[in-house]
């Protein structure tokens, strides 16, 4: 086993509050998670929902622990239970030949504070195994206007302001999401788009993320109308949905997206004026539907 290649990274996002965790793998095969994916969801009654980003995958899990019906082909693997305890976050396995020796790809991965091997799997056998990592809580971040007509790209600002968060060991770059907004838009200054970020932020920099990035952006954005959208939340909420489907498809006034914030605990910041709120609070709806995300509006498909 010492020769596989382990999974590149392992992080745990905890919301207490609704009992909830997500759990981010990082596959070492491009799209072998695919399979993981279907049977730990048909197997699996502490996973909530999951979906699949490149060799990512995503799984929304029940705190609480589920004892698992192994049937082989038909529910061969899946997540036996969660719980956190002294700030860390335990993950237990089980899986029936193959899937039963995960464990030992998942022990090196980053972030991973320790692995244990419960049952020993492989060939027929029932493999289980728990890995520990640290609590961590999810942030997503809006940014819009960075750019001007003459220069610029918020996308590429966007991706370099998440690389250099990562550098700075409060957490890590897990997403990077392109919101196609009111193409229609008189204001806008080509594309009309606006950008999420998420992260897995370790608890100490739940609020320190958002002054990093508005310090960054200060430094680094052409436009005068640079403003930032923070959401602290495992899953964007139905209203935030809703108001990013309908930025999508017309002009909406800066007083719905401060409404909309209100009502969801997202903190604006006008890092350089208040032109950019309105795209920075749409780019947090769909933040984890992107194809959605990425779509015009009917009208102008």
């Amino acid at each position: 086993m010492a020769d596989y290649v382990s999974y590149k990274k392992i992080v745990a996002m905890v919301d207490e509050d609704l009992g909830l965790t997500e759990l981010v793998e990082e596959h070492p095969c491009p799209s072998g998670s695919e399979w993981l994916m279907y049977q730990y969801q048909r197997t699996s009654p502490v996973i909530v929902s999951s979906w699949r980003s490149g060799n990512k995958h995503h799984f929304i899990l029940k705190n609480g622990k589920n004892e698992l019906n192994l049937v082989p082909s038909i529910s061969a693997a899946g997540i036996e239970e969660v719980y956190l305890q002294n700030g860390k976050v335990h993950i237990v396995y089980a899986g029936l030949a193959g899937a039963g020796v995960g464990i030992e790809l998942r022990k090196n991965a980053k972030n991973v504070l320790s692995a244990e091997l419960i049952e020993k799997g492989g060939g027929s056998k029932l493999g289980r195994g728990m890995i520990q990592t640290p609590k961590m809580e999810k942030i997503t971040i809006g940014i819009d206007d960075t750019d001007t007509k003459e220069e610029g790209a918020t996308w590429v600002l966007a991706n370099e302001v998440g690389n250099l968060i990562e550098k700075s060991k409060m957490g890590f770059y897990i997403d990077h999401t392109i919101t196609q907004l009111f193409p229609g838009n008189p204001n806008k200054t080509q594309n009309c788009v606006s950008i999420a970020l998420t992260f897995a932020v370790y608890p100490e920099y739940k609020y320190k993320i958002g002054k990093e990035i508005e310090k960054l952006l200060k430094e680094k954005t052409l436009s005068e109308k640079t403003a930032i959208a923070i959401y602290r939340g495992l899953t964007p909420s139905q209203s935030m949905k809703l108001y990013t489907m309908k930025a999508k498809r017309e002009m909406v006034p800066i007083n719905e997206a401060k409404m909309v914030a209100m009502r969801n605990n997202i903190e604006i910041i006008e890092v350089t004026g208040d032109g950019g709120i309105i795209g920075a609070v749409a780019a947090l709806g769909l933040a984890e539907c992107h194809k959605t995300a990425a779509k015009l509006p009917e009208n102008y498909e």
